[in-house]
Protein backbone atom coordinates (compact mmCIF):
# COMPACT_ATOMS: atom_id res chain seq x y z
CA UNK A 1 0.00 0.00 0.00
CA UNK A 2 1.34 3.37 -0.88
CA UNK A 3 1.94 6.04 1.87
CA UNK A 4 -0.48 9.37 2.03
CA UNK A 5 0.14 12.23 -0.44
CA UNK A 6 2.38 14.50 1.43
CA UNK A 7 0.50 17.79 1.25
CA UNK A 8 1.64 20.76 -1.08
CA UNK A 9 2.70 24.07 0.10
CA UNK A 10 1.03 25.78 -2.80
CA UNK A 11 -2.03 24.53 -1.98
CA UNK A 12 -1.81 24.78 2.29
CA UNK A 13 -0.56 28.47 2.31
CA UNK A 14 -3.01 29.65 0.28
CA UNK A 15 -6.06 28.48 2.40
CA UNK A 16 -4.50 28.81 5.36
CA UNK A 17 -4.20 32.80 4.37
CA UNK A 18 -8.41 32.27 4.12
CA UNK A 19 -8.46 30.84 7.11
CA UNK A 20 -6.80 33.78 8.90
CA UNK A 21 -8.80 36.39 7.47
CA UNK A 22 -12.09 34.86 8.37
CA UNK A 23 -13.00 36.74 11.70
CA UNK A 24 -11.30 39.95 13.14
CA UNK A 25 -9.33 38.60 15.88
CA UNK A 26 -6.16 40.30 15.04
CA UNK A 27 -4.73 41.35 18.06
CA UNK A 28 -3.13 44.72 19.16
CA UNK A 29 -0.38 45.89 17.79
CA UNK A 30 2.75 47.07 19.54
CA UNK A 31 1.65 50.98 20.46
CA UNK A 32 4.31 51.73 23.06
CA UNK A 33 6.48 52.61 19.80
CA UNK A 34 4.87 55.37 17.85
CA UNK A 35 5.81 53.63 15.41
CA UNK A 36 4.17 50.45 15.03
CA UNK A 37 1.18 51.95 16.68
CA UNK A 38 -0.15 53.27 13.24
CA UNK A 39 0.24 50.04 11.36
CA UNK A 40 -2.92 48.47 10.38
CA UNK A 41 -2.98 44.87 12.49
CA UNK A 42 -5.56 43.12 9.81
CA UNK A 43 -2.51 41.95 7.95
CA UNK A 44 -1.35 38.38 7.38
CA UNK A 45 1.99 36.82 5.31
CA UNK A 46 3.62 33.25 5.46
CA UNK A 47 6.74 31.69 3.82
CA UNK A 48 7.91 28.58 4.04
CA UNK A 49 11.38 27.74 2.23
CA UNK A 50 12.83 24.23 1.89
CA UNK A 51 16.66 23.74 2.64
CA UNK A 52 17.23 23.70 -1.17
CA UNK A 53 16.01 27.19 -1.38
CA UNK A 54 12.31 26.67 -2.87
CA UNK A 55 9.82 29.56 -1.92
CA UNK A 56 6.30 28.93 -0.94
CA UNK A 57 4.27 32.04 0.00
CA UNK A 58 0.74 33.41 0.48
CA UNK A 59 -0.78 36.61 1.60
CA UNK A 60 0.99 39.96 2.36
CA UNK A 61 4.65 38.84 1.62
CA UNK A 62 6.02 42.00 -0.01
CA UNK A 63 5.23 44.09 2.59
CA UNK A 64 8.23 45.31 4.72
CA UNK A 65 7.80 44.99 8.47
CA UNK A 66 10.03 45.24 11.62
CA UNK A 67 11.24 42.47 12.56
CA UNK A 68 12.57 43.95 16.07
CA UNK A 69 13.50 41.27 18.42
CA UNK A 70 13.95 38.29 15.76
CA UNK A 71 17.26 40.08 14.93
CA UNK A 72 17.95 38.94 18.44
CA UNK A 73 18.87 35.80 16.55
CA UNK A 74 21.22 36.91 14.11
CA UNK A 75 22.92 39.25 16.98
CA UNK A 76 23.28 35.78 19.34
CA UNK A 77 24.75 33.84 16.35
CA UNK A 78 27.23 36.81 15.64
CA UNK A 79 28.00 36.98 19.72
CA UNK A 80 28.97 33.24 20.05
CA UNK A 81 31.06 33.30 16.88
CA UNK A 82 32.94 36.31 18.31
CA UNK A 83 33.27 35.31 21.74
CA UNK A 84 32.33 31.89 22.25
CA UNK A 85 30.79 30.47 25.54
CA UNK A 86 32.62 33.33 27.24
CA UNK A 87 29.18 34.98 26.90
CA UNK A 88 27.48 32.93 28.65
CA UNK A 89 29.17 34.66 32.38
CA UNK A 90 27.18 37.45 31.08
CA UNK A 91 23.51 36.31 30.17
CA UNK A 92 22.32 32.69 31.17
CA UNK A 93 20.16 30.04 28.96
CA UNK A 94 17.02 29.62 31.08
CA UNK A 95 13.33 30.93 30.26
CA UNK A 96 12.10 33.98 31.94
CA UNK A 97 8.58 32.94 33.22
CA UNK A 98 8.38 37.08 33.26
CA UNK A 99 7.64 39.95 30.47
CA UNK A 100 10.50 40.47 27.91
CA UNK A 101 11.02 43.91 29.60
CA UNK A 102 11.27 43.07 33.16
CA UNK A 103 13.32 45.03 35.46
CA UNK A 104 12.43 43.08 38.59
CA UNK A 105 14.04 39.79 37.42
CA UNK A 106 17.13 41.46 36.31
CA UNK A 107 17.74 43.29 40.08
CA UNK A 108 16.31 40.11 41.89
CA UNK A 109 19.51 37.80 39.19
CA UNK A 110 21.71 40.98 40.01
CA UNK A 111 22.56 41.93 36.42
CA UNK A 112 22.69 38.75 34.78
CA UNK A 113 19.88 38.71 32.61
CA UNK A 114 17.96 35.23 32.69
CA UNK A 115 18.17 34.21 28.67
CA UNK A 116 19.63 36.18 25.58
CA UNK A 117 15.91 36.69 23.99
CA UNK A 118 14.64 39.06 26.75
CA UNK A 119 15.38 42.76 26.03
CA UNK A 120 18.24 42.86 29.07
CA UNK A 121 19.91 39.91 27.55
CA UNK A 122 19.74 41.21 24.12
CA UNK A 123 21.41 44.44 25.20
CA UNK A 124 23.99 42.35 26.43
CA UNK A 125 24.39 40.35 23.54
CA UNK A 126 24.73 44.15 21.48
CA UNK A 127 26.84 44.74 23.87
CA UNK A 128 29.33 41.85 23.49
CA UNK A 129 28.94 42.22 19.59
CA UNK A 130 29.72 46.04 20.11
CA UNK A 131 33.05 45.29 21.82
CA UNK A 132 35.29 48.37 21.25
CA UNK A 133 34.07 49.57 18.00
CA UNK A 134 31.89 52.06 16.82
CA UNK A 135 28.64 51.33 16.43
CA UNK A 136 28.29 51.79 12.92
CA UNK A 137 30.98 48.91 12.84
CA UNK A 138 28.71 46.12 14.48
CA UNK A 139 25.74 47.38 12.36
CA UNK A 140 27.60 46.73 9.64
CA UNK A 141 28.51 43.22 10.61
CA UNK A 142 24.98 42.94 11.78
CA UNK A 143 24.02 43.88 8.39
CA UNK A 144 26.49 41.94 6.60
CA UNK A 145 25.07 38.70 8.40
CA UNK A 146 21.59 39.06 7.68
CA UNK A 147 22.12 40.00 4.13
CA UNK A 148 24.12 37.08 3.44
CA UNK A 149 21.86 34.79 4.72
CA UNK A 150 19.06 36.36 3.00
CA UNK A 151 20.71 35.97 -0.23
CA UNK A 152 20.34 39.60 -1.10
CA UNK A 153 21.07 43.39 -0.21
CA UNK A 154 17.69 44.85 -0.37
CA UNK A 155 17.37 44.28 3.54
CA UNK A 156 18.13 48.19 5.59
CA UNK A 157 17.21 49.96 8.83
CA UNK A 158 14.42 51.84 9.35
CA UNK A 159 15.91 54.79 11.10
CA UNK A 160 12.24 56.63 11.97
CA UNK A 161 11.10 53.53 13.86
CA UNK A 162 14.76 53.50 15.26
CA UNK A 163 14.43 57.04 16.85
CA UNK A 164 10.95 56.15 17.83
CA UNK A 165 12.67 53.88 19.92
CA UNK A 166 14.61 55.88 21.33
CA UNK A 167 12.42 58.51 22.25
CA UNK A 168 10.18 55.77 24.06
CA UNK A 169 12.31 53.11 25.11
CA UNK A 170 12.58 54.41 28.64
CA UNK A 171 12.19 50.68 30.02
CA UNK A 172 14.89 49.50 27.92
CA UNK A 173 16.88 52.34 28.97
CA UNK A 174 16.42 51.89 32.61
CA UNK A 175 17.70 48.20 31.91
CA UNK A 176 20.65 49.23 30.41
CA UNK A 177 21.89 51.40 33.64
CA UNK A 178 21.03 48.53 35.56
CA UNK A 179 23.49 46.48 33.56
CA UNK A 180 25.84 49.30 34.04
CA UNK A 181 25.56 49.44 37.58
CA UNK A 182 26.33 46.02 37.99
CA UNK A 183 29.32 45.72 35.82
CA UNK A 184 27.54 43.53 32.91
CA UNK A 185 27.74 46.35 29.76
CA UNK A 186 31.18 47.52 28.45
CA UNK A 187 29.84 50.85 26.34
CA UNK A 188 27.85 53.52 27.67
CA UNK A 189 23.89 52.63 28.23
CA UNK A 190 23.48 55.17 25.28
CA UNK A 191 25.94 53.72 22.77
CA UNK A 192 24.86 50.17 23.21
CA UNK A 193 21.24 50.98 23.42
CA UNK A 194 21.89 52.97 19.86
CA UNK A 195 23.17 49.45 18.23
CA UNK A 196 20.45 48.07 19.99
CA UNK A 197 17.60 50.33 18.54
CA UNK A 198 18.86 50.38 15.23
CA UNK A 199 19.11 45.84 14.35
CA UNK A 200 15.75 45.79 16.54
CA UNK A 201 14.23 48.59 13.38
CA UNK A 202 15.52 46.87 10.85
CA UNK A 203 12.89 45.57 7.94
CA UNK A 204 12.28 42.84 5.97
CA UNK A 205 9.65 41.21 4.18
CA UNK A 206 8.64 37.20 4.84
CA UNK A 207 10.16 36.30 2.08
CA UNK A 208 13.42 37.56 3.04
CA UNK A 209 12.88 36.39 6.75
CA UNK A 210 12.49 32.58 5.57
CA UNK A 211 15.50 33.14 3.32
CA UNK A 212 17.59 34.69 6.44
CA UNK A 213 16.29 31.47 8.56
CA UNK A 214 17.54 29.11 6.08
CA UNK A 215 21.21 28.83 8.11
CA UNK A 216 19.10 27.40 11.30
CA UNK A 217 18.00 24.08 9.59
CA UNK A 218 21.27 22.15 9.43
CA UNK A 219 21.11 20.53 6.05
CA UNK A 220 23.54 20.02 2.90
CA UNK A 221 22.09 23.04 0.79
CA UNK A 222 21.94 25.87 3.14
CA UNK A 223 24.42 28.64 4.16
CA UNK A 224 27.03 27.34 6.94
CA UNK A 225 27.14 31.18 8.90
CA UNK A 226 27.82 29.23 11.89
CA UNK A 227 28.61 25.52 13.17
CA UNK A 228 26.31 22.82 13.54
CA UNK A 229 26.81 22.35 17.09
CA UNK A 230 25.76 25.57 17.24
CA UNK A 231 23.00 25.57 15.05
CA UNK A 232 20.95 23.39 17.36
CA UNK A 233 21.67 25.26 20.18
CA UNK A 234 20.65 28.18 18.72
CA UNK A 235 17.44 26.37 17.81
CA UNK A 236 17.19 25.08 21.47
CA UNK A 237 16.98 28.72 23.09
CA UNK A 238 14.19 29.92 20.56
CA UNK A 239 12.49 26.77 21.50
CA UNK A 240 12.49 27.35 25.32
CA UNK A 241 13.23 31.13 25.19
CA UNK A 242 12.10 32.73 22.16
CA UNK A 243 8.87 33.55 22.89
CA UNK A 244 9.02 35.33 26.64
CA UNK A 245 6.78 33.75 28.85
CA UNK A 246 4.85 32.41 26.35
CA UNK A 247 7.83 30.10 25.36
CA UNK A 248 6.00 27.40 26.74
CA UNK A 249 2.40 27.96 25.50
CA UNK A 250 4.40 28.15 21.51
CA UNK A 251 6.08 24.30 22.27
CA UNK A 252 3.44 23.18 23.13
CA UNK A 253 0.70 24.62 20.40
CA UNK A 254 3.66 24.45 17.42
CA UNK A 255 6.20 22.09 18.48
CA UNK A 256 9.33 24.12 16.63
CA UNK A 257 11.99 26.30 17.56
CA UNK A 258 10.81 29.77 17.16
CA UNK A 259 11.48 33.41 17.50
CA UNK A 260 9.10 36.18 17.50
CA UNK A 261 8.80 40.17 17.65
CA UNK A 262 6.36 42.85 18.65
CA UNK A 263 6.47 43.90 15.01
CA UNK A 264 3.99 40.55 14.43
CA UNK A 265 6.86 38.70 12.44
CA UNK A 266 7.41 34.75 13.70
CA UNK A 267 10.52 33.07 12.58
CA UNK A 268 10.30 29.31 13.27
CA UNK A 269 12.53 26.41 11.96
CA UNK A 270 11.69 22.77 11.10
CA UNK A 271 15.28 21.15 11.75
CA UNK A 272 16.83 19.84 8.74
CA UNK A 273 13.54 20.97 6.15
CA UNK A 274 12.25 23.91 6.41
CA UNK A 275 12.44 27.88 7.50
CA UNK A 276 9.14 29.80 8.03
CA UNK A 277 8.44 32.91 8.60
CA UNK A 278 4.85 34.95 9.07
CA UNK A 279 3.95 38.12 10.06
CA UNK A 280 0.74 39.82 11.30
CA UNK A 281 0.88 42.73 13.39
CA UNK A 282 -1.41 42.07 15.99
CA UNK A 283 -0.23 40.44 19.01
CA UNK A 284 -1.44 38.51 21.67
CA UNK A 285 -1.21 38.99 25.50
CA UNK A 286 2.12 37.16 25.37
CA UNK A 287 3.39 39.87 22.31
CA UNK A 288 3.65 37.56 19.94
CA UNK A 289 1.98 37.71 16.65
CA UNK A 290 -1.70 36.72 17.65
CA UNK A 291 -2.34 35.35 13.55
CA UNK A 292 0.83 33.97 12.88
CA UNK A 293 0.82 32.03 16.15
CA UNK A 294 -2.89 30.75 14.87
CA UNK A 295 -1.41 29.64 11.55
CA UNK A 296 1.60 27.75 12.93
CA UNK A 297 -0.01 25.66 14.97
CA UNK A 298 -2.02 24.63 12.59
CA UNK A 299 0.44 24.59 9.75
CA UNK A 300 2.80 22.17 12.16
CA UNK A 301 -0.47 20.17 12.52
CA UNK A 302 -1.61 19.85 8.87
CA UNK A 303 2.05 19.25 7.35
CA UNK A 304 2.80 16.51 10.76
CA UNK A 305 6.06 18.98 11.60
CA UNK A 306 7.20 18.66 15.42
CA UNK A 307 10.82 18.39 17.00
CA UNK A 308 8.91 15.76 19.28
Amino acid sequence: MSSPAKPDLNDVLPRLNDMMREDDHWGDVAAYIPQLATVDPAQFGIAVVTADGQCHVAGDTQVPFSVQSITKVFTLAIALGRSGDQLWHRVGREPSGRAFNSIVQLEQEQGRPRNPFINAGAIVTTDEVLGNREPREALAEIMRFVREAAGTDDIHINDTVAASETDFGHRNFALAHFLKSYGNLINAPERTLGTYFHHCAMEMTVEQLAMAGRFLIEAPDVPRLVAPSRIRRLNALMLTCGHYDGSGDFAYRVGLPGKSGVGGGILAIVPGRDSIAVWSPGLNRYGNSQKGTEALALLARHMDWSIF
